[in-house]
């Protein structure tokens, strides 16, 4: 059996209201800087590299949600809620930026360069767990990507 954890109205009340995530302002001192990114209960953390050409996800979360830190390349990022049959909605996020999707919200991401993000999930990342929660869906993004 898959332990997920169900959702509550308190944590709800956490999540960002925005897909584009402002950052909290970083601390700097002679050392370098301290950048904020993720203050919240999660089971995950991953790298993920993307080539040119490639698309991610088609897919929505049933419980999860994640925050993508765009540390090189840019994210082109699509998504409208679960059941919404208009056009998705489009954001770009670049370096030293932050998406974040919340649960039954449909998303796609297409790389034009290579990139590299940092997910953070509230879910594990563990296959058996991630497919419990994931539910794949037809491509959203447009079949263009010039």
């Amino acid at each position: 059996m898959v332990d997920i954890k169900p959702l509550t109205p308190e944590e709800m009340a956490t999540w960002p209201t925005e897909v584009k995530v402002k950052l909290e302002k970083a601390f700097e001192d002679s050392r370098g800087k301290i950048q904020p990114l993720v203050d919240m209960d999660m089971k995950s953390c991953v790298l993920i590299s993307s080539t040119p050409g490639a698309v991610r996800a088609n897919h929505y979360h049933k419980t999860g949600w994640h925050f993508c830190y765009v540390v090189s390349g840019e994210i082109e990022y699509y998504h409208r809620k679960v059941g919404d049959t208009t056009p998705p909605k489009k954001v770009i996020a670049g370096p030293g930026e932050m998406i974040f999707t919340p649960p039954m919200m449909e998303h796609s991401m297409v790389f034009k360069t290579h990139s590299t993000f940092i997910t953070m999930d509230r879910n594990s990342r563990i296959q058996e767990v991630y497919e419990a929660d994931v539910v794949r869906i037809p491509p959203i993004e447009p079949h263009s990507h010039d």
